[in-house]
């Protein structure tokens, strides 16, 4: 039981990792310049939607790796 707490936290680590580089990526385009009609508040909305679609897809992409990596080495022994 301990096993599955323990891949819990390491996924949500990973989750908020990605998340906040996704984001702090996104903020250093400035892409608020290109929504001058819109207010800045939705487009920071929009930047942290974007980031937490982009974080999430690249952190469950990784942790697969892992898993699958973790597998492979698990059928030889």
């Amino acid at each position: 039981m301990q096993v599955y707490g323990i891949d819990a936290i390491v996924r949500i680590i990973s989750h908020f990792s990605f998340i906040y580089l996704a984001f702090w990526s996104l903020r250093s385009l400035r892409i608020e310049n290109f929504f001058k009609a819109f207010k800045e508040t939705q487009v920071r909305l929009v930047i942290l939607m974007i980031a937490i679609a982009l974080g999430f897809t690249c952190s469950t992409f990784f942790l697969e790796i892992i898993l699958l990596c973790k597998n492979i080495f698990l059928t030889f022994n």
